[in-house]
Order: structure tokens, then C-alpha cells, then sequence
């Protein structure tokens, strides 16, 4: 089969021909026909991502949707001819899906939403089982729960405000104004941070109380205000970028919680890997019930223009999530 193989960090993918796997128990042999690109894609490629574990040479790709070509023993989920999508590899030795073919462990995926593309499918498993993971696994957002969610726009944020308006939650973004359009088409109520302070907006949007869950996607000074955004006692902080150091008198003195995220753990570790398909199913269920959609770069990139796609998001020239079409 084709793949792109990284030999070295922070140098160019190599188009090769390598050997197509095959599926072992517990596996199910995919062929690829899309992968899209995280931000986390192009960190572990120029070898900023110590935390991914990647090993070099390697096939990078951590999302993916295709059609299942084969299942090893003991797969009873699946069957040829199957429509599946999931996170899937590109970190700590697992093969990643820029590539025509991949062996995945069955756990990692669902069956592909029937109302979307294979491009839109394979926009969604990193970014909506980190937002997933937050809001639901760790903070319980429920209906009748004030949440804001900061980088209400982005990737992880886009994804997060959907759910949690589905979930029946009253929900907040921070966003360029330029987002406002978006956020509101959501049935959520965007937040110009710019033009106000952390203070300001608290005080505005939740009469002086604080929110009952702060979403964090962007890390830094960010966090930092989301600490000084949660509700007294009840309140629940929860961030995707918990690195650096960090003040928690702010969240200590509202008798608060904070919860980190760390999306990578069950590919790296082997272990909760179930609770991923778990995820990417009720992912399903909320697409096909018109719940939630990702937002899509016009682009079309390709295996062989994959390095125009980085080069693209980097100098942020996209809009949406960049989607590799694998022929």
C-alpha cells in the first residue's frame, strides 16, 4: 500500500510503498479514505509533542474514516463493507492513517454517521471525544447547567458548544466577533473577550455567579480566567491545556473544581480504549439526529499534497478542519 512515512522529525513525509497490514484479533483491517489534521498533527511532526510518544520512522494520522476490508478473530462488531471512522494511531508506535490501509483495534471505532461524508467523519473523533471527555466524563453537564466554553470556534471548542447545547446545557462561548454569526446559529450566546474582562463578563452573562462548568481549549492566561469564571463551590473547571504553571487560589477560593483532559492516554497505554468507541458512538447519535456537524476547510488535499495542507494551517490560511482525502 501507499503511506506517508515521517523518518525524521520536522522534515517533509515521504510518500512510500509499504507493506499493507493485517487484521489481528481484536482488529479489523480499515481502508482509509480520509484523515484529518489536528493541530496535535502538526506538533507531533516537527517533534513539539514529547507527550504523544511517537516513534520515527513512522505513519502518522491520528483521525480517520474508511470502509472495513477485513475483521480478526473475536471482532463481532464489525463486518466487511462496513462504514467506520475513529481515533486511531499516529502516536506511540501505532500506525497512523495517512496511509491506504491500517489493522485497528476494534475498540477505537463506530459505525460512520450515515447523513455525512467519509471527509466529515474523519473530522470528528479527536475533537469531539476530548470535548466529550470534559463536559460528560468529567463534569456531568446536564440540562438546566450554565456552561462556557472558552475558543467557542475552534476545533475542540466548535464541537464542545454542539454538545452541550444538545445535552440541554445553557451555553456561552468566547469568540472573535467575526464568530459571533456561528456561535448563535448553535443556540449559544458568544462572548466578545476582547472588549471585556473576565470580571465584566461573569457579572454580564451570570449576574456576578460564575458558570457551572468552564470549558478551557486554549490553556495559558485562559485557564487562568476560567478559574476566576467557575460558580462558587459548584462550579468545575475543566482544560485540554493544563500544561505550565498555574495559580489555583482563584479556583481555591471559590471552593471549586478542576479536571485536565488528556485525549491520548487509552492509545497510548492500551487501556480505556473501549470507552473511546463508547464516545465515538454517541458521537454518531448526535450527527444523525442533526445535533452536530464539524466545520470543513473548502480545501481538498491529498496524500501527496499533504505537506501543502500543513503548510496551509500553519500560515492560517484554512477555515475548518483540513480533511486528507486517501485515494
Amino acid at each position: 500500500m501507499k503511506a506517508l512515512v515521517l523518518e525524521n522529525f520536522n522534515t517533509p513525509y515521504q510518500l512510500k510503498e509499504v507493506a499493507k497490514p493485517v487484521a489481528s484479533k481484536g482488529h479489523v483491517l480499515v481502508k482509509i479514505e480520509a484523515s484529518s489534521v489536528n493541530p496535535l498533527d502538526l506538533k507531533i511532526k516537527s517533534g513539539q509533542a514529547a507527550h504523544a510518544k511517537a516513534i520515527l520512522p513512522g505513519i502518522m494520522g491520528i483521525d480517520m474514516a474508511g470502509t472495513v476490508e477485513a475483521v480478526g478473530e473475536g471482532v463481532t462488531a464489525f463486518k466487511p463493507g462496513d462504514a467506520v471512522y475513529g481515533m486511531t494511531g499516529g502516536i506511540a508506535g501505532v500506525q497512523g492513517s495517512l496511509a491506504q490501509y491500517a489493522a485497528v483495534d476494534a475498540d477505537l471505532l463506530a459505525l460512520k454517521p450515515a447523513n455525512i461524508s467519509m471527509r466529515e467523519a474523519a473530522a470528528i473523533p479527536l475533537v469531539f471525544i476530548t470535548a466529550w471527555e470534559g463536559l460528560v466524563d468529567r463534569a456531568s453537564v446536564a440540562p438546566g447547567k450554565t456552561v462556557l466554553v472558552h475558543g467557542g470556534a475552534g476545533g475542540v471548542g466548535h464541537i464542545a458548544v454542539q454538545i452541550a447545547r444538545a445535552l440541554g446545557a445553557e451555553v456561552f462561548a468566547t469568540v472573535d466577533a467575526a464568530q459571533n454569526g456561528l456561535i448563535e446559529s448553535y443556540g449559544a450566546t458568544p462572548i466578545n473577550y476582547k472588549t471585556l474582562s473576565v470580571e465584566e463578563y461573569v457579572e454580564q452573562y451570570s449576574s456576578g455567579e460564575g458558570f457551572d462548568i468552564v470549558f478551557d481549549t486554549v490553556g495559558g492566561a485562559t485557564l487562568d480566567n476560567s478559574f476566576k469564571a467557575a460558580k462558587q463551590y459548584t462550579g468545575h473547571v475543566i482544560s485540554i491545556l493544563g500544561w505550565g504553571q498555574h495559580s489555583l487560589a482563584p479556583l481555591s477560593f471559590r471552593g471549586a473544581t478542576y479536571s485536565g483532559v488528556f485525549t491520548l492516554y487509552p492509545l497510548i497505554s492500551g487501556k480505556g480504549r473501549k470507552q473511546h468507541g463508547n464516545i465515538m458512538r454517541q458521537a454518531t447519535r448526535l450527527i444523525e439526529s442533526d445535533q452536530l456537524k464539524p466545520i470543513l476547510d473548502a480545501e481538498n488535499y491529498t496524500l501527496d499534497t499533504v505537506e501543502d495542507a500543513y503548510e496551509a494551517i500553519t500560515q492560517g490560511k484554512t477555515k475548518g478542519k483540513v480533511v486528507i482525502t486517501v485515494e
